[in-house]
C-alpha cells in the first residue's frame, strides 16, 4: 500500500503525497521540511502555485542537513496552462528546475488539457477586454507530449503523465506517444470517485493520483466570490456521519479513514496540510483495515460527476476552449 510501481520505468512512487496547492511560500518551505523529517518522501507542486523556489530551498537544506538524498525523494510538478503548447515545454521545465534546485524531476504533468496565452511579463493567462481569459485555441497534446519525451531522454524527467484530462484525450496521447502515460492526477474523493475513468487508467496501466482527497476542506475560502462557484459546491466529507462512525470504530480521524480507503485501492493521494498535527495524522493511514462493509459503505457515498468541485469554470470563457475535458458539467456550474 505505501507504494506503487509505475510503467515503463518500474518507479516507486509512494502512494501518500504531500499537496501545496494554496501554500504560500513563506509557509510551505517550513512545512516541507517539516513533512520530510516526519517521513514523506512525495513532494507534489505546479508551476501554478507559485512555490516552487520555496520547495527546493527546503528541499535542499534537508539534503544539506544530513537528512537524505535526493535519490530518496519522488518530486512531481506540472508544465502550466500559460506553457501548454510544445515550444514552451522545455523553457518552462528548464525554469522549474532551476525554482526546485534539481537536475530532474521524477514526475512531470501537463496541468490541464487546455491553453492560455501568455503575458511574458508576469507568466500568467492573458484576459482580454470583456475578461474572458485569452485561449489559445491551437493546443495541441500530441506535439506538446513529444516534447515532453525528449526532455524524458534528456535525463531531465523520469515518468510522464496527465492531470484533469479526460478519456478521449488520454486515449488520443497514448496512440502516438512512445513512452505512454504513467500517471493521471485528477480530482478524486468519496463523493466523486471517477470509476470509469480509473477501469479505463487500469487497463492503461495508469496510476492515478487524487488531488482533493478529502474534498478539498480549505478551498471553500479560496474560492469566496470566485466566478462561477458556490460555496455550497464543496463538501463537509470530513463531517459526514458515516465517515464519522467509522473513524470512531477504528480510532482514527475521518481524514485517515478517507485517505486509507483511497490508498487501499492503489490510489495515490496528495492532501495538503501546513498544520504539524494533520501532517503526523495524514501519514498515518497504513495500519488498520476497513471492513469490506465499511468500504461499501464509503463507496455508496459516490455522487459520480454530481460529486465534482473543480471544473475551472472561474477562468472565465474556459468551457469554449477545443480541448476543455468536462463538457457534461459546463451548463451548471454551481451544483453541489
Amino acid at each position: 500500500m505505501k507504494y506503487v510501481k509505475l510503467s515503463q520505468t518500474d518507479d516507486l512512487m509512494p502512494t501518500l503525497g504531500l499537496g501545496t496547492w494554496q501554500a504560500p511560500p513563506d509557509v510551505i518551505e517550513t512545512t516541507v521540511y517539516k513533512a520530510l523529517e516526519l517521513g514523506y518522501r512525495h513532494i507534489d507542486t505546479a508551476f501554478n502555485y507559485n512555490n516552487e523556489e520555496a520547495i527546493g530551498s527546503a528541499i535542499k537544506k534537508w539534503i544539506n542537513d544530513g537528512k537524505g538524498a535526493r535519490r530518496d525523494l519522488f518530486i512531481t510538478t506540472k508544465l502550466p496552462h500559460v506553457g501548454n503548447r510544445a515550444s514552451d515545454v522545455k523553457t518552462f521545465l528548464d525554469l522549474q528546475l532551476s525554482r526546485l534546485q534539481m537536475d530532474y524531476v521524477d514526475l512531470y504533468l501537463i496541468h490541464v488539457p487546455f491553453g492560455f496565452h501568455c503575458d511574458p511579463e508576469t507568466l500568467t493567462p492573458r484576459i482580454k477586454h470583456n475578461g474572458d481569459y485569452d485561449l489559445d485555441m491551437e493546443t495541441n497534446h500530441i506535439t506538446t507530449w513529444k516534447k515532453m519525451e525528449e526532455c524524458q531522454k534528456a535525463g531531465l524527467i523520469r515518468n510522464l503523465g496527465l492531470s484533469n484530462f479526460n478519456e478521449k484525450q488520454i486515449e488520443k496521447i497514448i496512440k502516438s506517444a512512445t513512452l505512454k502515460p504513467q500517471v493521471l492526477q485528477v480530482e478524486l474523493h468519496a463523493y466523486f470517485q471517477q470509476l470509469d475513468l480509473r477501469k479505463f487508467c487500469a487497463e492503461n496501466n495508469i496510476v492515478v493520483t487524487a488531488y482533493a482527497p478529502l474534498g478539498s476542506p480549505g478551498a471553500k475560502d479560496h474560492f469566496v466570490n470566485k466566478y462561477n462557484y458556490s460555496p455550497d459546491a464543496f463538501p463537509d466529507l470530513l463531517g459526514h456521519p458515516d465517515v464519522k462512525e467509522i473513524a470512531e470504530k477504528h480510532g482514527k480521524t475521518t481524514a485517515q479513514v478517507l485517505l486509507h480507503f483511497l490508498v487501499n485501492q492503489k490510489i495515490v493521494v496528495i492532501p495538503k496540510s501546513t498544520s504539524e498535527n494533520r501532517l503526523k495524522e495524514n501519514f498515518q493511514i497504513y495500519d488498520f483495515e476497513l471492513s469490506p462493509p465499511e468500504v461499501n459503505r464509503l463507496k455508496k457515498l459516490d455522487k459520480g460527476e454530481n460529486g465534482r468541485i473543480f471544473n475551472f469554470l472561474f477562468w472565465k470563457g474556459v468551457e469554449k476552449h477545443p480541448e476543455y475535458p468536462f463538457q457534461l458539467c459546463a451548463v451548471d456550474v454551481t451544483k453541489a
